[in-house]
C-alpha cells in the first residue's frame, strides 16, 4: 500500500478531483462516503491503483450536491487518501478518506476520463502535513465551553471522556467538519490560516446560530 505523504515533495502533482458541496474535509480528520456514481466508482478504481490520493472540493454553484460537466470550482480544497475500502453487493463502495492537506487548485488535465483530474499544490498548507500544529494557541477551555453550550441547545449528547481523551486539533477539526452548516460557512472553515482561526471561526458562528435561535445559517455577508 502507498505511503501517507508526510510532505507537499510527496504529494503527485496532478490527481483525481472529486467535486462535492457541503462536504468538509481536513488534515487528519475522517470523511465517509457512499459512492454510485459510474464516474466516480471509477476515480475510486484509479486510486486504488495509484497512490490512493483524491482531492475533495467544493463547486462554486451550490445547487446541486456534485454537479456533472466542467462547473466551475473553489480554489481551495483538501487531498484525502483513502483509508478503507469496501464493495457492496449492488456495485457500489464505501470508502473512507483521511484528510492530507489543502491545496489550491491549478489547472485541470484532460486525461479522457469522465471524473476530473487537475493540478494542486499545497506548498502553502505545508504545516497541514504535521498533526496538532497551532494547537497551543487555541483557547481549549472556551472551545468545549461552546460545545457543551450548543450541545446543550441542540439536545444533544457528547461523549465527554472521549472529548477530554481527544487533541485540540483533533477536536476542532472534526467539529468543524460536523457543524451544521452549509457550503459557504464550510469554505471559510476549510480556508481559515491557522487551526486558531478555524476554532474562533466555528465559535463566532455556533454563538451566532444560538442566539438567533438556530434560525438558519449563519451570513457571511
Amino acid at each position: 500500500m502507498p505511503q501517507r505523504p508526510t510532505s507537499p515533495a510527496e504529494v503527485p502533482e496532478i490527481v483525481p478531483i472529486f467535486p462535492l458541496s457541503g462536504a468538509l474535509l481536513l488534515p487528519y480528520s475522517h470523511r465517509p462516503l457512499n459512492i454510485f456514481e459510474p464516474r466516480y466508482l471509477e476515480m475510486v478504481d484509479f486510486a486504488l491503483s495509484t497512490d490512493r490520493l483524491i482531492g475533495v472540493v467544493q463547486p462554486e454553484d451550490e445547487s446541486e450536491e456534485s454537479p456533472q460537466g466542467q462547473v466551475a470550482l473553489k480554489k481551495v480544497g483538501c487531498l484525502g487518501r483513502l483509508t478503507h475500502f469496501e464493495e457492496s453487493g449492488d456495485g457500489r463502495y464505501f470508502i473512507i478518506l483521511e484528510g492530507l492537506s489543502r491545496f489550491r487548485l491549478g489547472e485541470e488535465a484532460d486525461r479522457g476520463t469522465p471524473y476530473r483530474m487537475a493540478a494542486i499544490s499545497t506548498g502553502e498548507f505545508a504545516d497541514d502535513f504535521t498533526r496538532n500544529v497551532g494547537e497551543e494557541a487555541v483557547d481549549r477551555a472556551r472551545f468545549v465551553r461552546m460545545m457543551r453550550d450548543y450541545a446543550e441547545f441542540a439536545s444533544i449528547d457528547l461523549n465527554w471522556e472521549e472529548i477530554e481523551r481527544t487533541g485540540t486539533a483533533d477536536l476542532v477539526n472534526f467539529c468543524a467538519m460536523v457543524s451544521p452548516y452549509g457550503p459557504k460557512e464550510k469554505q471559510l472553515l476549510l480556508e481559515a490560516q491557522t487551526l486558531n482561526d478555524r476554532a474562533e471561526t466555528l465559535i463566532a458562528m455556533t454563538e451566532y446560530e444560538m442566539a438567533r435561535g438556530g434560525k438558519g445559517a449563519v451570513p457571511l455577508n
